[in-house]
Order: structure tokens, then sequence, then C-alpha cells
């Protein structure tokens, strides 16, 4: 009688990262530019959600769809603060990738995907550290903190990231010091349909230029250089040379601090500036606006 032999623990988790990899590597594609290259993946019919900060320039590019094929691409608009860019492509036939909401835990493994000359390319790991929502360093709302120990090349920065179910989390991303950040498919979605919609995402403008100076005993002022005209700064009547102490009743801790602050849900609110102007104490009331187009 012939022995039948049970595949071992390991082949069938490797057998079944394989199979992860193979599902959606259809829908990952290698990215180049004449600066740069990335990954990125399919998100709707016609659409490609990649890197923003791996493709930080150009506003063309070339996909590279699974097989091979080349196909033109356009950046149809971009979000520094989020690290999501968002292409049009009408050449990209692959189904788009479904994304799995869940949570993702600490010590829960995980497969980074991106793509090199039509193949796919791997990276796996573990999610170092899962937490809240964080508010980037360029003022960007991130759904959950979610860092990676993995060794991500290069041009897989964009690709999709699988947890242990196989299913796609969101995008692999380098942040700080080269630590593997993943942007959360709930921040994919929400920015990428903005971008959809309007081609950028709106940040608030005070129409004014801060530097940070010295008042009282060490604490932190920002000291009006100069007012946009016209501008929500100049028509809450703020003026050059007058120094903001504090911002609805709260301190000033620094200028990036405060502009940081500035994000869409803030366009349209109501700021009280506490101002000294002249050595005179003194409010206004700022209404944020939405930034100019560059």
């Amino acid at each position: 009688m012939s022995k039948v032999f049970s595949p071992s623990p390991l082949e069938v988790m490797s057998t079944s990262a394989a199979d992860a990899v193979s599902a959606v590597a259809a829908s990952v594609l290698a990215i180049q530019t004449r600066n740069a290259r990335a990954s990125g993946f399919v998100w709707r019919p016609g659409w490609v959600v990649t890197s923003e900060e791996g493709l930080p320039e150009d506003e063309e590019a070339e996909l590279q769809l699974s097989g091979g094929a080349m196909v033109a691409a356009k950046v149809a608009g971009r979000d520094p603060t989020t690290d999501v860019l968002l292409l049009r492509c009408d050449g990209v036939t692959a189904p788009p990738v479904v994304f799995d909401a869940g949570p993702l835990r600490a010590g829960e493994m995980v497969l980074a995907v991106g793509a090199r000359e039509g193949l796919p390319l791997v990276a796996g790991g573990l999610v170092s550290l899962a937490g809240p929502a964080w508010r980037s360093l360029r003022g960007g709302e991130i759904d959950a903190r979610v860092e990676l120990d993995l060794q991500l090349q290069l041009g897989a920065e964009g690709g999709i990231v699988l947890n242990a179910k196989g299913h796609a989390a969101g995008m692999a991303v380098f942040g700080p010091r080269r630590r593997v950040l993943l942007i959360p498919a709930a921040t994919i979605e929400r920015v990428a349909a903005q971008l959809l919609s309007h081609g950028r995402i709106p940040r608030g403008y005070l129409g004014l230029s801060l530097q940070p100076v010295r008042v009282d005993a060490g604490s932190v002022g920002a000291m009006v250089m100069s007012v946009a005209e016209p501008g929500p700064g100049a028509s809450a009547g703020v003026r050059q040379g007058d120094v903001i102490v504090a911002l609805n009743g709260q301190p000033i801790r620094s200028v990036p601090l405060l502009l940081r602050a500035l994000g869409p849900a803030s366009v349209g609110t109501v700021l009280v500036l506490s101002l000294r102007r002249a050595g005179e104490a003194m409010e206004a009331r700022l209404t944020v606006g939405e930034r100019p187009a560059d």
C-alpha cells in the first residue's frame, strides 16, 4: 500500500502566499517616467493609484502590464500629504483591486506586491506597529498608523499590501528614515475619489506668510511677514507685523504645526486669532479659505 504524504504546514503557507500573489498580480503594474520607477495598482477601470512620493515630478507615465505590454498614462491628481497619486489610463483592462477594510494587527503577516518588467515583485514581513489615525508630516489625515517590517525595493513603492487572508489592505510606501508604511484602504478610497472628482485635495489657506518669533518668557508666536491681497487674512484685518500668539484660545506651539492643521476639513471654519499689534492685544476672526492651485 502506498503511503500518502500530507503537505507540511510550511508548504501550505508557502502555497497560500504564492496563490495570493498570483490572484492580484494582473492588477499590479510597473510604472516608469523620465525620472522615476514605481509600482501601482488598478483602483477602478481606467484608473491606477500609486505613491505620489514615488513619482514626484512627471505628469505623464508609462505602465507595463502583466505580460509586458506598455500603455501610456497621465496624472489626474496628486496629494502629497497622504502620498496618493491617481493616474488615468484607458489601456488598462485588468480587474480593480478589491480592498479589505478590516484593521491590521501587530504581528500579522503581510505581503507587499509590486511589479517589475511585467512580473510580480514581492516582499514578505510582519506588521510591526498598528495604531490609530494620524496626521502625516505634510498634514494629511491617514486613517491608521501601520508600519511594516519588510524590505521594500525601490521599484515596489506604490504596490499593494496583502493581509494574512490574502486580501488587499492598502498601499506600501516609504516613510521617514526609509521605514515602510501602509496607506490604508480607507485613506486611498477617500483621497482617490476626491482626486477623481476635483484633481486635487483642498487645503486650508490663511493668506499669510508667517515666521516664528519668541514672545514673553520663551513662548512662541507667529509673526505675519506678508498678507496676500485678496485673501482670508486681509479680509480679517490682519496686518504685516502682527504677531499671532494664540489660535481659538490655544497658544501657538509652532508655525509648522499651525499650518499642518489646515487640512481639507478646515476650509470654511472660523478661527479666532489672538494678536499683538505694536504691543497692543487684539483679536481677529478669520474664515479659512481654500488654498489656490499652484
